[in-house]
């Protein structure tokens, strides 16, 4: 795994740049909508690369691992997602969202 994604104090667009310049595919998840009590605000991003890689944050931890199986799609086939979690959504149970928020992240490739 790349050190990079443990550096927390690093903006992750500044990583995705570095990831970009280093020739990797790269994905770019962002907080788009929240409503009620949601864990990260509009415009917190979670870069992703081609290999799994990651940084930044768009839930705390509760869905982001949805969010980069999402985006290796995305990487993949290149059509941007509108995702969307709450406590009403079974999915957003199945992956940790049950503080009462719901979240909605777009997810698009980069480059």
């Amino acid at each position: 795994m790349d050190s990079t994604v443990l550096d927390e104090t690093r903006d992750p667009l500044a990583i995705a740049e570095g990831w970009l310049d280093d020739g990797r595919h790269v994905a770019v998840a962002t907080v788009v909508e929240t409503w009620g009590s949601a864990p990260r605000p509009v415009g917190s991003h979670l870069v992703i690369d081609g290999e799994g890689n990651f940084h930044g944050s768009v839930s705390g931890g509760c869905v982001e691992g949805a969010v980069i199986t999402e985006a290796l799609d995305v990487i993949e086939g290149g059509t941007p997602k509108m995702l969307e979690f709450g406590v009403a959504d079974e999915t957003a149970w199945r992956v940790g969202l049950s503080c009462g928020g719901r979240i909605k992240v777009y997810v698009e490739r980069l480059g």
